[in-house]
């Protein structure tokens, strides 16, 4: 599987990761949610930055962390613990501050040249795919939640 990961443009997210200062994504939910327990070491993440409708840069998975009814020190310890990979902003850490959290370590970042992304009606943030082109403008498929079911 390869993954489509929606940066925030607030937050300068995808700047962050080309720029190397950030090597790690979290994503979070009060329950279990994609990707939780969904990615896995060796796949590829590609990285879109939300808002332009263009998919910029790739990296692989190198480690994921699933973590299910963290307590509220057990969330802040674990954010911290991390800090150094994730490079989040204070208003990211409330944002992050969940009971289920998935973590995910990447490295071999880099940029690609630019693929048109086929928005389709209710996406997440994180889209879990069988390639890459199934998303592109010109060789998309229609959305398949299939691969997002628990």
């Amino acid at each position: 599987m390869v993954h489509l990961v929606y940066c925030d443009d607030k937050e300068k997210v995808l700047e962050k990761i080309l720029s190397g200062s950030k090597t790690m994504v979290v994503r979070g939910a009060a329950g279990r949610k994609i990707p939780h327990s969904r990615v896995f070491e060796g796949e590829t993440l590609y990285f879109m930055k939300k808002g332009t409708g263009k998919i910029t840069a790739m990296a692989r998975v190198t480690q994921v962390l699933n973590y299910v009814k963290l307590g509220e020190e057990e969330i802040t310890k674990t954010l911290d613990e991390n800090q150094n990979k994730l490079n989040l902003s204070e208003k990211q850490k409330e944002r992050w501050h969940k009971k289920c959290l998935c973590l995910v370590e990447f490295k071999d970042i880099k940029e690609i040249e630019p693929l048109q992304f086929d928005h389709q009606g209710n996406m997440d943030d994180w889209l879990i795919i069988e390639k890459i082109e199934d998303v592109v403008v010109g060789t998309s498929i229609p959305y398949n939640y299939e691969l997002s079911k628990f």
